[in-house]
């Protein structure tokens, strides 16, 4: 049960105009995690603008942009990413099944290459230590750009936000009933 109420949508038509965008943003679909932020309509299109951003405006790979997502999922032992993006977005990005298993336990699997490796242990880092040791971004140096490694790093940390708050608010993220 979420600890804060999911707005809905018949109830509150002055959001119609930001239930709209989001709804043309996320493929006609309300999810529960806007109905939250929706108490706050800034905040909820802030959301909108950051996840769409990290997810669809940068020049990472999405194989990429996929495999650090799961990771940082499974490390916040958040269920719900794995179940949202494999196969659905994990497939279309070329990743096989078993690359989505193994990154469980990626540091002992040969099923990533070096610039996969390097942005996993990045995102280990990031979710666990919150501190980078330069040994660990050294690593990152000679796959990605600068550019790519601000867009990493601000992936990685979208993410932990992400399943911070749906963790702290006990939000099914799922699409809701209405939909």
């Amino acid at each position: 049960m979420s600890r804060v109420s999911l707005l809905e949508e018949k109830d509150h038509p002055e959001l119609k105009d930001p239930i709209a965008k989001i709804r043309g943003e996320r493929g006609g679909r309300l999810l529960n995690i806007f109905q939250m932020l929706l108490h706050s309509p800034s905040l909820a299109m802030a959301w909108l603008e950051q996840v769409s951003a990290v997810r669809w405006k940068t020049q990472l790979s999405g194989q990429i942009r996929e495999l650090v997502i799961l990771r940082v999922g499974i490390i916040n032992r958040v269920d719900y990413i794995f179940k949202a993006h494999v196969p659905a977005y994990t497939h279309k990005e070329g990743l096989s099944l078993a690359q989505c298993n193994a990154i469980v336990v990626w540091r002992s699997s040969d099923l990533f290459d070096a610039a996969q490796c390097a942005a996993l242990e990045y995102a280990d880092a990031m979710t666990l230590d919150i501190q980078v040791s330069d040994a660990v971004f050294q690593k990152l140096k000679p796959h990605f750009t600068e550019r790519q490694i601000v867009e990493l790093t601000v992936l990685i940390a979208t993410y932990n936000m992400h399943n911070r708050v749906l963790e702290a608010l006990k939000i099914d993220p799922t699409v809701s009933h209405q939909d």
